[in-house]
C-alpha cells in the first residue's frame, strides 16, 4: 500500500504526552495562532458558514470544544466583535496545561475558558447556538469520535462544525518542507506531521459520519464536518 494509505491510529503527538517538555509545550501554544492562520482556514469558515447563522442583534452563543491554547475562539470572538455581532463564547478543554495557558493570555470580551469535556456540558443540560472544534477529530479514538458527535448534536441549536486536517501525501510533504525553517523549540512540525498521519481522508470521514452530518472539503487540505438540526435544515 502507498504512503499514508491508512491512518496511523497508534501514533501519539508529543504534546499529548503527560510528561512532555513544558517549555516546548508553552512555545507550541504560543505558535498556534500563526500555524492556524496559515493552514486551518477559520476566517473563511467564519465568513461563509458561521456568520450567516449569527443573529445580527443577538443573542448568540458558541461552544468551542478542545480549544487548546484558545487562539481559535479568540479569533472568532474578535471577528464577531468587528462585525458588531453579539456572541458569547465558551471554550472548553480537559487538559489542565492547555486551560492554564489559555487563562494566562490577555482576556477577550465575551469569551470564557473552562476546563471541561463536552459530555459534562451535556450532563449539565447546556445548549449553544453553535458548536465548533479545530483539529480535534484526528485525536479521537474509535469510541471517542461518535461520542463527540453525539454530544455536539445535543449541545447545538443551529449547527455544529468540526474543522480538521485531510490526510494526503501532498499535505505531508508541503507541511514537512514548509515548517522546516520555522517553529524552533516547539512541537509544531513534529506533531503536525503526526496529525496528518492520524487524520482522515474524505471517504473515511464520510463513512463515519452519522445521519444528518455532511463532510465538505476545504483548502488547504481540510474537511468541515457539519451537522444541522432538523428544525434548522
Amino acid at each position: 500500500m502507498g504512503f499514508l494509505a491508512e491512518r496511523a491510529v497508534d501514533a501519539v503527538e508529543e504534546m499529548d504526552r503527560p510528561d512532555c517538555d513544558e517549555r516546548k509545550l508553552a512555545r507550541t501554544y504560543r505558535q498556534f495562532p500563526l500555524i492556524n492562520w496559515a493552514v486551518s482556514g477559520w476566517q473563511g469558515v467564519y465568513r461563509r458558514q458561521l456568520r450567516p447563522l449569527l443573529r445580527p442583534d443577538g443573542p448568540n452563543t458558541l461552544l468551542d470544544i478542545g480549544s487548546g491554547g484558545g487562539d481559535i475562539p479568540r479569533a472568532i470572538a474578535k471577528w464577531a466583535a468587528r462585525d458588531g455581532i453579539p456572541l458569547e463564547i465558551t471554550a472548553i478543554d480537559p487538559d489542565e496545561r492547555a486551560h492554564a495557558f489559555a487563562l494566562s493570555r490577555p482576556k477577550v470580551e465575551n469569551l470564557v475558558f473552562r476546563r471541561a469535556l463536552s459530555s459534562e456540558m451535556v450532563a449539565q443540560g447546556r445548549t449553544f447556538d453553535l458548536v465548533t472544534s479545530n483539529h480535534l477529530l484526528h485525536h479521537l479514538d474509535a469510541a471517542q469520535l461518535p461520542a463527540l458527535l453525539s454530544d455536539s448534536q445535543q449541545l447545538c441549536r443551529r449547527a455544529a462544525m468540526h474543522n480538521d486536517i485531510r490526510r494526503s501525501p501532498l499535505a505531508y510533504a508541503l507541511f514537512s518542507v514548509g515548517t522546516l525553517p520555522f517553529f524552533p523549540g516547539s512541537y509544531i512540525r513534529r506533531d503536525g506531521l503526526t496529525s496528518i498521519r492520524r487524520s482522515y481522508t474524505f471517504s473515511e470521514l464520510q463513512q463515519l459520519a452519522p445521519p444528518r452530518w455532511t463532510v465538505s472539503t476545504k483548502r488547504p487540505f481540510h474537511h468541515l464536518l457539519t451537522y444541522r438540526p432538523q428544525s434548522d435544515a
